[in-house]
């Protein structure tokens, strides 16, 4: 019953991207203005193009032979500008637990697993974007030691 984390095979993507479907319903559920309902081709397709880029990792989690977790990396590195120093660091661009599957540590394990591997790639920092409304993602994060260094904010013109 342990969960064991580490880089995806291209034949388990698709149960990954059942998992992305999931997390993409929450996004569409919760600001349908934004998000697109349809987990279109391209999206299915897209974490293909993830796998196969050199800048790219998919990661799973697996607990009794199951795909219960995963997280999509790019790793980042950004020229200096005229307003910012140049820097690099290992982006959580997707992130997602089997709502089936939450509260076993499985995304704790997930965490560890990118921890570890951005330090092993001589990152110094881990990043990541979450929309307000994933008030659980964001306990999450900051329970794993995330902290907000910028934030969007938006005005509705249409009310």
């Amino acid at each position: 019953m342990s969960v064991t984390v580490r880089l995806a095979k291209r034949e388990e993507l698709e149960r990954v991207n059942q998992l992305r479907k999931m997390v993409n319903d929450v996004h569409t559920g919760s600001r349908p203005d934004i998000f697109r309902k349809d987990f279109c081709d391209e999206l299915r397709e897209h974490i293909y193009e993830k796998f196969d880029n050199e800048s790219s990792d998919v990661i799973v989690a697996v607990k009794d032979g199951v795909i219960d977790g995963f997280a999509v990396v790019d790793y980042v590195h950004k020229p200096q500008t005229l307003y910012s120093n140049a820097r690099s660091y290992y982006n959580v661009v997707e992130f997602g637990v089997d709502e089936n599957y939450r509260r076993q540590g499985i995304a704790t394990k997930l965490m560890e697993f990118m921890k570890a591997d951005a330090a092993a790639k001589d990152f110094d920092r881990i990043e990541l974007d979450m929309w307000e409304f994933n008030e659980g993602a964001l306990k999450f994060y900051e329970s794993v030691g995330f902290k907000t260094y910028r934030r969007y904010m938006e005005m509705d013109l249409q009310q």
